[in-house]
């Protein structure tokens, strides 16, 4: 360790302190014990560009510990990015750069939104995947063209969740040689000791999922961590974490201990941290020499990017087309082509069949999709078939075995789209969207447009039972800002699911599917269905009753229509809520007038929402308690959730609202 450095690792923690304490709340504790293996990173091994941020053969670090935050925006400010130092005094204040957890997009040189503990661990492992597939994919021999490692530092808390465990057996099984994780061993969490809530060696369990795993015994200790990166940057059949032994709140009194995980210490203890580091400076204050070593980042960065242009261009001369398609695959630059948009024209399909036909048509024009299922990939339609799964030996193939990891799997997609040129998509039963949560969240919250395939939308899942039926998850979906939810009707608006899914940009989506097989509705008008919301069937401008439904209950409302003809009946469509509330208020009014007070909505799950479309004189069918196991037709005329029932409903309310 020589004198520069040293000198560097204290202004990160001056700054930590002195942001923290302006902001009066954050968390200083994790970020003045992982300075050290921060700057090590930063500094020495990682290939980045602070000029460039968004240079594709970049390394990638993801702070999964993100309530460290200033551990990361001290580096990226230090280091050249766009983060100004008055950035870093806006800490935690509104709208800044320097939000209380890193936001992707908001940031400079923040590549995941982290915070929710574990996530970040497994956006990371998406990200390494996604290098593993490129490099597979794209590379020959004198033309590494993808090849960049991807970086994380997590702490105890990170590895106590489930999705981080569950993401780091999927990292071993492939043998994602690129990927290391640095693991800050303090053993403190917010409560106290890691010991009141673990115990277990966490470099054996590691090491049960086939990642390699070394030791440093001080944090403090470039040299040694040095040494610890290289090794893992020298293993390429398997990951590798670095137990990194620091001490959280590193040079204050209460170093050691929960009371310094979080929150201001005040003016007294900042001053004694501060004497203990061997600050000798004003606040925020960067001195001449650290600011020329930080320098040294950017310039080599440039020559990187520099170094690598020049390799793309020799690539281009010597595999034209492969160059050509990772252009492509960069700058995402596919496009659909009709054929893959061409409507059915089978009687009956089953939607989730449509969509495993559209997953295969569309990855003919788009070869950036990579996903699978949480082992149900023969009952979500998820597989491109012809194409191989990656294993350990190979990575190039765009299918996944998740295994049933569905947490892990949705937030690994996020690290596979975050990573740029690819697109994650992941099925399971809609059921089971509770597991996978969170990680939809995350997907809204970014603004990362993955695609989740979910099967088995409904009671009519039968007698698998009350455990595989989902009742209150549609709507409990569709609460969840900038997330679609497209629950199509038929193989057709399926389709159309389908497009708007990979067109997304900046919002994921999420496409409900039946197992039974529907009819194939010849008339769907796929430009309105791409609205959200349109009349299937129409008698008037002025109807007696407008039947209003999404997914397979649309063949419901065309059932109670036909066997209804005294009345003038307009059937709707309305797959997606979010799509039609989007509309302008003359569509809105065309589809569902509000001079119609006899609205009726009929779908299979909670009823919750439905009163917006139906307003204050219409009504819902819909279900309102759990399920059984029965066959599903059983189950239709044990709940009474029949043709015959909406016939009746329908009719009392066109009397009553004479």
């Amino acid at each position: 360790m020589n004198k520069i450095d040293i000198e560097s690792v204290t202004t990160m923690r001056n700054l930590v302190v002195d942001s923290v304490e302006n902001a009066n709340h954050g968390h200083m504790g994790a970020p003045l014990g992982a300075a050290p293996m921060g700057y090590e990173l930063f500094r020495y091994h990682m290939n980045h560009n602070p000029k460039n941020p968004k240079w594709f053969n970049r390394d990638r670090f993801i702070l999964t510990s993100g309530h460290g935050s200033m551990l990361l925006y001290s580096l990226l400010h230090l280091s050249g990015y766009a983060l100004s130092m008055d950035d870093i005094k806006q800490f935690r204040k509104l709208d800044s750069k320097t939000p209380g957890h890193p936001e992707v997009f908001h940031t400079p040189g923040v590549e995941a939104t982290t915070g929710p503990l574990g996530q970040g661990f497994s956006m990371t492992v998406g990200m390494a995947i996604a290098e593993a597939h490129l490099r597979d994919r794209f590379n020959k021999e004198d033309f590494d063209v993808v090849n960049h490692y991807t970086y994380t530092i997590c702490g105890d808390g990170d590895l106590e969740e489930g999705v981080a465990l569950e993401a780091a057996a999927i990292a071993g099984k492939l043998g994602l040689g690129k990927l290391i994780a640095l693991y800050d061993s303090n053993d403190v969490t917010s409560d106290g000791p890691l010991t009141q809530s673990a115990h277990e060696n966490i470099q054996e369990k590691f090491r049960a999922m086939n990642w390699q795993t070394l030791y440093v015994a001080d944090g403090n200790n470039l040299d040694e961590i040095s040494a610890a990166i290289k090794e893992a940057q020298a293993e390429t059949t398997k990951p590798t974490l670095i137990e990194v032994k620091t001490i959280i709140g590193f040079g204050s009194t209460l170093q050691g201990t929960e009371k310094i995980h979080s929150n201001p210490v005040g003016a007294e203890e900042a001053k004694k941290i501060k004497e203990a580091i061997g600050w000798e400076y004003d606040d925020f204050f960067v001195p001449k020499d650290v600011k020329t070593n930080f320098d040294e980042i950017a310039i080599n960065g440039e020559k990187l990017e520099m170094q690598w242009n020049e390799l793309m261009n020799e690539y281009s001369n010597e595999y034209p087309e492969l160059a050509a398609e990772l252009e492509k695959v960069i700058n995402e630059k596919f496009e659909l082509n009709e054929t893959a948009l061409t409507p059915f024209t089978e009687e009956k399909m089953a939607t989730r069949t449509a969509s495993g036909k559209m997953l295969n048509r569309i990855y003919k024009d788009l070869p950036i999709l990579v996903g699978g299922s949480a082992d149900l990939a023969s009952s979500n339609k998820t597989t491109v078939e012809g194409l191989p799964f990656m294993d350990e030996e190979n990575h190039e193939g765009p299918n996944i075995y998740f295994g049933v990891r569905e947490f892990a799997m949705a937030s690994i997609c996020n690290g596979l789209t975050l990573h740029g040129g690819l697109r994650g998509y992941c099925g399971t039963f809609l059921v089971f969207s509770d597991y996978m949560r969170s990680a939809i969240r995350h997907s809204a919250l970014m603004g990362v447009p993955v695609t989740y395939i979910m099967t088995h939308d409904s009671i009519q899942v039968g007698q698998d039972g009350p455990t595989h039926q989902p009742v209150e998850h549609l709507v409990s979906l569709r609460a969840m800002p900038n997330l679609v939810v497209y629950r199509p009707a038929d193989a057709n608006e399926t389709i159309v699911a389908w497009k708007l899914a990979v067109q997304s940009k900046d919002r994921p989506f999420l496409i409900a599917l039946g197992r039974h097989d529907v009819p194939v509705i010849e008339n769907v008008n796929f430009e309105n269905a791409e609205k959200g919301g349109y009349v299937l069937s129409k008698d008037s401008d002025n109807p007696e009753l407008i039947l209003i439904a999404s997914g397979s209950e649309v063949e419901m409302a065309m059932l109670v229509k036909e066997q209804l003809k005294q009345y003038k009946i307009n059937v709707v469509s309305l797959p997606s809520w979010e799509l039609f509330d989007a509309q302008s208020e003359e569509y809105k009014e065309s589809v569902l007038p509000a001079n119609v007070d006899n609205k009726l909505s009929i779908e299979l799950g909670s009823t919750i929402g439905w009163s917006k479309y139906v307003g204050a004189n219409g009504a819902s069918i819909g279900l309102e308690k759990f399920g059984k196991s029965a066959p599903a037709g059983d189950l239709l005329e044990d709940y009474n959730f029949t043709v015959d029932r909406i016939i009746v409903e329908a009719q009392e309310l066109i009397e009553k609202n004479k």
